[in-house]
């Protein structure tokens, strides 16, 4: 039986059932933070070591792009079943096996897929513990988000979902910061050793803390009442919004991915240069992430705000691809202002097709989400060598700068208004 907010609580083996109350609310978005951020450092943080990689594991750009892009591909792949899951079953249990089992694989590429004297480990067995990562990464997303969804109320929403996807830059900060230093200072091992003991903890604080508020029933109804009834993956307003977010995510990932290896191997810049790029990216993206849902809250007009950073993002980019040629200074400039962009409409649009599809339907929906978005993730690492393979990099950013704008009239319009019922 759940509690009302007068109700006694509960005796479970003799002691009272632990309440929480509104505040707690901060606690699970914390919670949610320390999670995205434990898995963003993964699969943002990895391709910052993409040099090394190449080096160390004797990689071709080709086969880097597929290894980079196994985590991906298996964040994509996986996202709506972990939705629906967590819709089922809720979103402590799903968070928890999630990061315990991520923390597992992680902690075993650490013992048998790193390089050791002259024996290095094929591409097929590097590219597919990624791909495992990325499978029971994925849970992740759609369980955090789902939680905030639960635990927070309309006009607040924007605001702590926002925070939760600024952990995707943050941990990709920290993965920026730490990861290349470790690989290229001693190797591998550490850098999947560290990642694991990151889901690990997050795991620990999950057991001790998440759980769902004591009104949660009577959340779901109200949320339930305001949305569509319909599933959203039968809605082409939510397949609209999260196949423009595939294309908007395709920028964010080409700089995440290649801006590192663009400076290097075209510019001779150093790895402080690719690194600091990433790093200016991951934090001004993490700002801007959470001043875009403050700002939603307070105007309602999240589909318009996705619309309006897209063109500015497909700007940047072909800005980005026009100074290529540019000194260094000036070309990582731009990069690192165009993946700033490129990460502003993530906690905006999320929230969206949450709100959308109502708090009970938030993880299927942040799951179609998700595999959209990962999906161009993945394609992302895939299509840029060859890009570079058949042109120059100057085509390569004004592709990027291509896909941000083809998400402008892709993305759904102005919601209609609801009619106000009395309460």
């Amino acid at each position: 039986m759940t509690l009302s907010p007068t109700a006694a609580p509960q005796q479970t083996g003799g002691k009272p059932a632990r309440r929480y109350g509104p505040n707690h609310r901060w606690t699970v978005l914390g919670i949610g933070v320390a999670a995205q951020a434990s898995f963003s450092a993964t699969f943002a943080g990895i391709p910052v070591t993409g040099t090394t990689m190449r080096g160390e594991y004797h990689l071709s750009n080709g086969q880097l792009g597929v290894v980079l892009g196994g985590i991906l591909l298996g964040v994509a792949v996986s996202e709506i079943l972990w939705g629906l899951l967590t819709d089922k079953f809720g979103d402590r249990k799903v968070l928890l096996t999630g990061l315990l089992s991520t923390g597992a694989v992680l902690a075993l590429m650490s013992l048998f897929t790193v390089p050791s004297g002259d024996s290095v480990p094929s591409v097929a067995l590097l590219a597919a513990a990624m791909l495992l990562v990325g499978i029971l990464g994925g849970s992740v997303n759609g369980s955090s988000g789902r939680a905030v969804m639960i635990w927070f109320r309309e006009g607040e929403r924007g605001f702590a979902m926002s925070i939760r996807q600024t952990a995707i830059p943050a941990g990709g900060a920290i993965g920026a910061a730490l990861l290349p230093w470790l690989a290229s200072s001693y190797g591998f091992r550490p850098v999947f050793g560290v990642l694991a003991a990151f889901c690990f903890v997050t795991a620990g604080a999950t057991w001790l803390w998440l759980h769902e508020p004591d009104d949660a029933p009577a959340a779901a109804k109200a949320a339930a009442a305001a949305a569509d009834d319909r599933s959203p993956l039968r809605r082409w307003d939510c397949w609209r919004l999260a196949l423009a977010s595939a294309l908007l995510t395709m920028p964010q990932i080409a700089v995440l991915s290649f801006a590192g290896i663009f400076l290097h191997d075209a510019k001779d810049a150093g790895l402080v240069v690719g690194s600091v790029t990433i790093l200016a990216v991951q934090i001004g993206g993490a700002a801007i992430r959470v001043w875009s849902g403050r700002y939603t809250d307070r105007t309602g007009n999240r589909r318009g705000y996705v619309r309006a950073v897209g063109v500015i993002t497909g700007v940047a980019m072909a800005a980005a691809a026009v100074l290529t040629h540019a000194p260094t200074v000036l070309v990582a400039i731009s990069l690192a202002i165009g993946g700033m962009l490129a990460n502003a409409w993530h906690g905006v649009a999320y929230t969206e097709i949450a709100a959308m599809a109502g708090a009970q339907r938030a993880g299927t929906a942040l799951g179609l989400e998700n595999t959209t978005a990962f999906a161009g993730a993945t394609l992302t690492p895939l299509l840029i060598p060859l890009l570079l393979g058949w042109s120059s990099w100057t085509v390569v950013w004004a592709a990027v700068a291509a896909a941000s704008l083809i998400a402008v009239p892709l993305a759904p319009g102005k919601a209609k208004p609801k009619p106000v019922t009395a309460g």
